[in-house]
């Protein structure tokens, strides 16, 4: 099983929004040998995904429900083929766990760089912010798609 790992702030917005398209999307594309998580560099363990985050999901076929925070460990980093970060500074922190050449910047490892590589956080934002959020990660996951799946398996 390939695990591959998104990382964002608290790990309650764009990691658990971006893991569960992902997983949609690798599932409708018959992809099974790979497992989808996230983290935080800053999450308080256990946290549930953010109301906007949860709701913008549920607009979209997807249930954050059952999802609960996990701070980025040098465990995760270790046990993951790939880490997708939403931010160059988490890019940063995966690096100092020693995910290496394993890290991305999400935008680059989808080869569509944003406004400035880097997805914007909707925390505590107005719902419209959220939904951009998933409109950006939904929009990036088929190229992230196609390149795990493109792997083999590790």
């Amino acid at each position: 099983m390939k695990q591959i790992l998104f990382v964002c702030t608290g790990n309650t917005c764009r990691s658990p929004m971006a893991s569960a398209i992902l997983a949609r999307v690798l599932e409708s594309n018959g992809h099974f040998d790979v497992v989808v998580g996230s983290a935080g560099t800053g999450a308080w363990e256990g946290s549930p995904a953010s109301e906007g985050a949860y709701l913008a999901c549920l607009e979209q076929g997807l249930d954050l429900s059952a999802h609960r925070a996990r701070l980025l460990s040098q465990a995760l980093v270790e046990e993951s083929a790939v880490i997708l970060t939403m931010s160059r500074t988490h890019l940063a922190r995966v690096r100092e766990l020693g995910g290496g050449g394993r890290a991305h910047l999400l935008t680059e490892f989808a080869e569509s760089g944003g406004p400035n590589g880097e997805i914007a956080d909707p925390f505590g934002g107005p719902m419209d912010e959220y939904r951009e959020a998933f409109r950006s990660l939904a929009g990036l996951m088929p190229a992230v798609a196609a390149r795990i799946g493109g792997m083999g398996s590790s």
